[in-house]
């Protein structure tokens, strides 16, 4: 049976030497540090882990290293969309191939298609693959906005396990309602800030980026919520995390992701042009926010 994604997921930022390579010495420590956190399974290889700005080695080489270092430990998610229909399908069975679990595909963009025309290139890339595939929407960043009807239509087709759906609450909310019998499919939100009312309505999760910076809190939400059905302590809870949520919004992500994970003693460096780094301003800042989280250990004398 294919791995549906369930739980908190971080998306992983790829942390960069100052020369823009790859620092796998400091992905290996926040992977550690994640699974350390409770997190449920990693996302390697999405938006905020700079996909679209590394070559097609690099790509493999990051999924490849988040498998093997993972080990087993908990699923791994890979992002392995692309904008030719083969060339998704070939990163998705290179994925499976080196222990991926499912793979994250966003949506076609910038080449306009028609609605047959998305539901023929998830259909195509499911039917080639042994892991599970997870729909990608992120209209905001695509331009490209699928209706709840079209996912729940791209959901009836075998492979499809779920979505990371970076949209809004409304359009989430009909989403988990339409698809709330198959239990092949979970619905997973991709803002921070609609955790609660996600899994309050029956969703399976979220994919976000506070999560690397709060791991433990952000697993605890989701224990209070779905195993422990403490409304009340997760909302308090989730009134603490505010101030973390809105303040990686300030800036440009993954900049202000890599900043908190330096403030935390973790490697974050710089981003790949045309993204920028956070400014002073906000590393001063987001180390104010996670001190007062508890999540700054105390620095050495």
């Amino acid at each position: 049976m294919m791995y549906k994604p369930f739980g908190m997921i971080p998306a992983l930022p790829t942390p960069m030497n100052e020369d823009n390579s790859i620092d796998y010495k400091g992905l290996a420590q926040l992977i550690e540090h994640l699974i350390d956190g409770g997190m449920h399974c990693l996302l390697v290889g999405g938006s905020t882990g700079e996909y679209s700005l590394m070559s097609l080695e690099e790509r493999k080489e990051v999924i490849k290293f988040v498998c093997e270092t993972s080990n087993g430990r908990v699923p791994v998610m890979a992002g392995t969309g692309c904008h030719r229909t083969q060339d998704t399908v070939e990163l998705t069975q290179y994925a499976a191939e080196v222990g991926a679990d499912c793979a994250l595909v966003i949506n076609p963009y910038y080449m306009p298609t028609s609605r047959q025309g998305i539901i023929d290139h998830y259909k195509a890339v499911a039917e080639s693959s042994s892991i599970g595939i997870v729909i990608y929407h992120y209209p905001d960043a695509t331009g490209v906005e699928l209706d709840p009807e079209l996912i729940h239509e791209i959901s009836q087709i075998e492979g499809i396990v779920g979505i990371k759906n970076t949209a809004d609450g409304i359009h989430t909310s009909k989403l988990i309602a339409l698809t709330k019998d198959n239990p092949n499919f979970a619905v997973l939100t991709g803002f921070e800030h609609l955790i609660v009312p996600t899994l309050a309505l029956g969703g399976q999760g979220a994919v976000g980026v506070a999560h690397n910076l709060a791991p433990k809190k952000i697993a605890k939400l989701y224990d209070l919520i779905v195993n422990e059905n403490n409304l009340k302590e997760a909302t308090a809870l989730n009134q603490e995390l505010l101030e973390l949520y809105n303040a990686i919004e300030e800036e440009t992500i993954p900049g202000t992701v890599k900043a908190g994970l330096e403030v935390l003693g973790l490697s974050g460096g710089p981003s790949r042009l045309p993204l920028v780094p956070a400014s002073e301003e906000f590393k001063a800042k987001i180390e104010t926010v996670l001190t007062k989280l508890g999540e700054v250990k105390l620095k050495q004398q």
